[in-house]
């Protein structure tokens, strides 16, 4: 009995754990580069301007896989600040590496739950842009549950970001595009930036991702959503 009432208060996570083997390089990464640029998950806010020792704007990223699009990014605008969420720990140490190839110091990561460190860690109205690039769609029905996008995320996004802030998703999973849509559609405080009132081109700041990459061969299309914090 005790074990089916724990079932039933087990917490749907967005995401499961595929640990998989880390290589020799990104071992190397991970134990040089996160003593300096992770960060560890508590259930304490952090301060962000002491975290990167500056004021510039900061971009968090929920789920940057393998780190590619996140680095080029952090290259393409060393002026704002980064924080990458990854549950991946080869994701991760393939992130570090190349922070640590190019130089790179305005990223800072965190491998843990994005719910959780959303909901402890981020402080109220800090963040000027929430990046959701190619999440799990769980495309069947009986997962739909486990989608991140939904409306109490959407509303503790809403409220890390600055006035005016921008909540930007993408996915190839057209299914999940119109969730997210109707999602943000029921959700009040929003501006949709599309001039359609549905999805945006892919903005140039967005780089091109093995995963859509993966969904192009597959003949998937690919759906950008853009709002505004107003």
């Amino acid at each position: 009995m005790s074990e089916i009432v724990q079932e039933s208060h087990r917490k749907v996570r967005s995401f499961v754990r595929r640990e998989g083997r880390m290589t020799a390089g990104q071992t190397l990464a991970y134990e040089s580069m996160m003593p300096d640029y992770g960060i560890t998950y508590s259930q304490q806010v952090l301060n962000l301007t002491e975290l990167f020792g500056n004021s510039n704007p900061v971009t968090l990223e929920i789920g940057f896989g393998m780190g590619a699009s996140l680095a080029e990014q952090a290259a393409n605008y060393p002026h704002f600040n980064f924080i990458g969420i990854e549950v991946h720990r080869p994701g991760v140490g393939s992130l570090l590496a190349r922070m640590k190839e190019r130089e790179l110091t305005n990223i800072r990561v965190i491998s843990h739950d994005a719910i959780d460190v959303l909901q402890h860690m981020i402080p109220l109205n800090s963040l000027s842009k929430l990046q959701l690039f190619f999440p799990d769609p769980w495309h069947k029905t009986r997962h739909h549950k486990r989608r991140i996008v939904k409306d109490e995320f959407v509303t503790q996004v809403r409220n890390k970001l600055l006035s005016g802030g921008i909540l930007h998703m993408a996915t190839d999973w057209e299914n999940y595009a119109q969730h997210m849509l109707k999602v943000m559609q029921q959700v009040s405080g929003w501006e949709n930036l599309s001039s359609t009132n549905d999805f945006v081109p892919k903005p140039e700041d967005r780089p091109v991702t093995k995963f859509q990459q993966r969904g192009e061969r597959l003949g998937h299309g690919v759906w950008d959503l853009m709002f505004k914090k107003c």
